[in-house]
Parts: structure tokens; C-alpha cells; sequence
């Protein structure tokens, strides 16, 4: 951590006022931006040239399943110690592959095959970039920073999905793809003007050996075992009862889908900038659960105010991954943040990929709302036979 580990920097403005970090926010949220943006603009394109809701929906979130291949093979890189020069590099690669998209004609294999290619190098960016975090603000702030950037991104994705639908009324996808682009180009170039890389970080030979050995320690260990499985498998199962909205509510999707983002939103607030250290640790297991109960009463098919109002309080939730985050790293090695951040990153986002696949498998042969129903109560179920390992974890075992 820095030397001024001490300082009082856990307000969200205090934070902004930290050159690094308000670097690192900047270009997040214009990443964020053009990720959402290139999303939806390929999920139109190939919506309208296959008319496959499968096809659609996988160019759309395919990438998260790329995720967990940066993870098991060059994770590693986030801990080199030139993080400023992997991260530049590793912007310039989103650049090229988000400007590429724009190219006109491009078969959509072609596409495809880009989209996994951006998903492995944007893993290796988050990891990158979320080692740095642990590194520009003190151990106190870590967890407002990441609360303010959760939210953030939860906001810009909002913003950026209705952005798309406004941009493409009157541009063609391509001519998106190049917005995307230059929200890509400036993202690059905030962060190779505002971070630098850290004299702390030990010299080492990133690559597939060392990641594989941290990976190996990591996941041999009970206590961030136990700790990954709750940031990954409950968060992931209640993705994908959001993924049955359009299927249960057709004609209402969309309120749905705003509440789960104003309770997550709500939710990292509360959380990230109101609660002690103490105070979240102990919130952790009535959020997991919060998480999920709500869901339970779509058994019983409720009005949608009713509906609306438990996807709102369940999505608070969500701020669960906060203080699990937070033990995570109090449980791992300063020297492998980074590769540790990029596996919990990757590992939540594929899971959030499968849950949404399971939940559409599941709704293949039941009603929507029994699969959401079925989705929350494993939820539960996990939430419950893991919490003696959690607690551990939390109280100072490892």
C-alpha cells in the first residue's frame, strides 16, 4: 500500500482529488461506456442479420465467458511491475479490436472470434487495474473506491444502453463502433497521462507458470476458496433470474431491469460510503441472503408492483461482493492483488454468463417464475452451507 496508507481519503470526493485514482475512475467509466456501446451495437447487427435471439444474446454477453481464460492463463501480468505499461498496452489492444468492429462487411465469425479476443485482454485490464487501485489509495479507502466505481459502472451501463438506442436510430452500427472507439482512444489516453507504475512491486516474469502457481495457492486455501465461491455462485444464479425478465414480464421488462439497477446502485452506496469496516463484515451474510429471499415470492406470480419492488430490494443485495472483496485481499499477498482482483473479476462474470444460460435452460421445461424461484432458493441453500468457511475467513482465519 502507499506510504500514506493513514490518510483520510474514504469520501468519495477525497478520493477524486487523488490524481491516480481519479485517472483510473475516468478511464473506467469511459471503458464501461464503450463496452456497453459496442455490445448493443453488435447484438443489432447480428439480430438483424440472423434474426436468432441465441446468436444476439451471446454477442451481447458473450465476452464474459472469454473472461475466465485471461484468468487461468496470463493473469499474472496484473502484478508485473510496469503496471502502467501493461495496462497502456492492454488499452491499445481493446482500441484496435473495438475499432475493427466498425470495419464494414466483416463476416461474423470474424466478429466473434474479436469478441472472445476483447474479453481475454479486457480480464487482464480489469486485473490490472484493480491492482492498481489497491496501490494508489489506502487499505480505509479500498473499499469506497471500489463502491464508487460499482456504481458507476452499474450507472454508465444504464446510460449506455439507452445512448445506443437513441445512436442507432439515426447512426448505422459501424458508425458506433466508432464512437465506441474514441470513448476506447480516450480511456487510453487518460490512463497513460495519469498512471504510473509502482517502485513497490517486486521484479517477476509474468506468464501461463505463475499464473497457474498463484491460481493453485489461491484455490488450495479454504478461506479464499470460500470467499470467491460466495462473490461468484450466488451473484451469478440471480443474474440469471434478471435474465427471465423478458420471459416472465414481457411487456415489462424494462421497469424490472431498472429496479435491479437503482438497488444495486442503492445498495454499493449504503455499503461503500456509509458502513465501517466492522459494520460491513457483519452485514455480509444478511446481504447474501438478501440477495435471494426477495426472489422467492415470484413463486406465487405477484402484481408488478409488488415484483418491481422485491427485484429493488434484492438487488441491494448485490453489495455483498464489498466486504467480501475487502477480506479477500486481507487474506492474500500485497504482491498478487492484482492477479487475485482479475480471478475474483473474471470468475463473477462467467458466472454470471452460466447463470443466465442455467436459467434459460431451467426455463426450457418450467415457467419463468419457477426457474427464478428455483434460482434464488439454490442461492439460499449455498449461502447457508457456506457461511461457518466465510465467517472463519472473516474473523481472522484464513
Amino acid at each position: 500500500m502507499p506510504s500514506d496508507a493513514s490518510a483520510p481519503t474514504t469520501t468519495y470526493r477525497a478520493l477524486l482529488r487523488n490524481r491516480e485514482f481519479a485517472g483510473l475512475y475516468v478511464s473506467f467509466t469511459l471503458t464501461v461506456a464503450a463496452s456497453t456501446l459496442s455490445g448493443f451495437a453488435l447484438g443489432t447487427l447480428v439480430d438483424a442479420r440472423t434474426g436468432s435471439p441465441f446468436l444476439t444474446a451471446v454477442s451481447m454477453y458473450g465476452a464474459t465467458f472469454a473472461t475466465v481464460l485471461g484468468a487461468m492463463t496470463l493473469m499474472s501480468v496484473a502484478d508485473g511491475n510496469r503496471p502502467r505499461r501493461t495496462l497502456v498496452a492492454l488499452q491499445c489492444v481493446s482500441l484496435a479490436g473495438v475499432a475493427a468492429q466498425a470495419v464494414p462487411g466483416l463476416p461474423l465469425t470474424a466478429r466473434f472470434a474479436l469478441l472472445l479476443v476483447l474479453g481475454f485482454f479486457q480480464s487482464l485490464g480489469t486485473g490490472t487495474r484493480m491492482g492498481l487501485l489497491a496501490e494508489v489509495v489506502p487499505a480505509t479507502a479500498y473499499v469506497p473506491a471500489r463502491s464508487l466505481m460499482n456504481i458507476t459502472s452499474g450507472g454508465t451501463a444504464v446510460l449506455g444502453y439507452a445512448l445506443g438506442a437513441v445512436l442507432l436510430r439515426h447512426l448505422t452500427p459501424q458508425e458506433v463502433f466508432l464512437t465506441a472507439a474514441a470513448l476506447t482512444g480516450a480511456g487510453l489516453a487518460v490512463v497513460a497521462a495519469t498512471a504510473r507504475d509502482h517502485s513497490i512491486r517486486p521484479p517477476r516474469r509474468p506468464g501461463l507458470r505463475q499464473t497457474w502457481t498463484t491460481n493453485r495457492t489461491l484455490l488450495s486455501r479454504g478461506g479464499p476458496r470460500a470467499l470467491l465461491l460466495n462473490l461468484w455462485v450466488p451473484n451469478g444464479l440471480i443474474v440469471g433470474c434478471e435474465a427471465l425478465f423478458i420471459s416472465y414480464a414481457p411487456g415489462h421488462a424494462g421497469i424490472l431491469l431498472a429496479a435491479g439497477a437503482a438497488g444495486m446502485l442503492l445498495g454499493d452506496l449504503t455499503v461503500g460510503r456509509l458502513l465501517t469496516p466492522a459494520a460491513r463484515a457483519r452485514c455480509a451474510f444478511p446481504l447474501r441472503l438478501l440477495l435471494a429471499a426477495p426472489y422467492l415470492l415470484f413463486a406465487l406470480r405477484p402484481p408488478l408492483l409488488l415484483a418491481t419492488a422485491a427485484v429493488f430490494l434484492a438487488s441491494a443485495g448485490f453489495a455483498a461482493t464489498l466486504p467480501l472483496q475487502e477480506r479477500l485481499l486481507a487474506v492474500t499477498p500485497a504482491g498478487v492483488h492484482g492477479q487475485v482482483q482479475g480471478v475474483e473479476s473474471a470468475g463473477r462474470m462467467t458466472w454470471q454468463g452460466i447463470g443466465a444460460a442455467v436459467a434459460g435452460a431451467l426455463a426450457q421445461y418450467m415457467t419463468p417464475a419457477t426457474a427464478i424461484t428455483a434460482l434464488a432458493a439454490t442461492s439460499i441453500a449455498l449461502t447457508l452451507a457456506s457461511r461457518p468457511y466465510v465467517r472463519m475467513t472473516i474473523a481472522g482465519g484464513v
